[in-house]
């Protein structure tokens, strides 16, 4: 049973949020619910606001209407710090630091005064299928390496919701899947909740429970995957 099927408390929800740039509705009046174990997959043509509604999630932008909630409570009484560790972010291109792969691993929980021991890194390197890499450094990672090594670098902050922004869409196919498989295996195990943007729909018939379609910074429709993925092209 699925986590709306059960009626979850939603752990992220938005209400009426939005974001207007130089009189440009960027994100225009989105309210929707995640709940835990939850895949959510924003999908739309370029310029329809995906990226825009991810980054207000976790205040990498402000909002300048509506709100969000992180497990009930507005996000703006969360210290921008605490925020990020609880909602991570895998970007498109893994933007790692100079160094080892442990060093990436450690950097966030370093940054509030605590220090990942080596099993620790050990069994998140296992995780992301990079077991005995922590001293290589990342200057020699493949992309999809580097990748599963941006994911795990996440996952050390022991984030509540998981968010990613075309994770893939730089890789070849061969990491792709690799990739794919990844999040689908976290989010199975931990029951993380995940929010993915991506122009792929085929990814998001793979990796999403539910689908919800962005134009011009609108939600113009929201529902299970097979629903929305089927009425956006009739041939399927």
């Amino acid at each position: 049973m699925s986590a709306i099927e059960r009626g979850d408390a939603p752990v992220l929800e938005t209400e009426h949020l939005s974001r207007v740039v130089a009189g440009v509705r960027l994100v225009d009046d989105v309210s929707v619910q995640v709940r835990q174990g939850e895949v959510l997959a924003v999908v739309g043509p370029s310029g329809s606001g995906k990226s825009s509604f991810l980054r207000l999630l976790n205040r990498l932008d402000e909002p300048t209407g509506g709100m969000v909630a992180l497990g009930g409570r507005d996000y703006r009484m969360i210290p921008p710090r605490e925020l990020r560790r609880r909602v991570g972010m895998v970007t498109q291109t893994a933007f790692l630091f100079p160094g080892t792969i442990s060093d990436n691993l450690r950097f966030g929980p370093r940054q509030r005064g605590y220090r990942l021991d080596e099993e620790t890194v050990a069994s998140l390197l296992d995780r992301v299928g990079l077991a005995g890499r922590a001293g290589h450094d990342v200057r020699h990672l493949s992309g999809g390496e580097a990748q599963r090594v941006s994911v795990a670098r996440a996952l050390a902050n022991e984030p509540a919701v998981l968010l990613l922004d075309e994770p893939t869409s730089a890789l070849d196919d061969t990491a792709k899947q690799g990739v794919e498989a990844l999040i689908r295996k976290i989010v199975g195990d931990h029951e993380l909740t995940c929010v993915i943007v991506t122009h792929d729909r085929p990814q998001a018939g793979r990796l999403a429970d539910r689908v919800m379609v962005l134009g011009a910074g609108r939600l113009e429709r929201i529902g299970s995957t097979d629903e929305v993925l089927h009425a956006q092209d009739p041939l399927r």
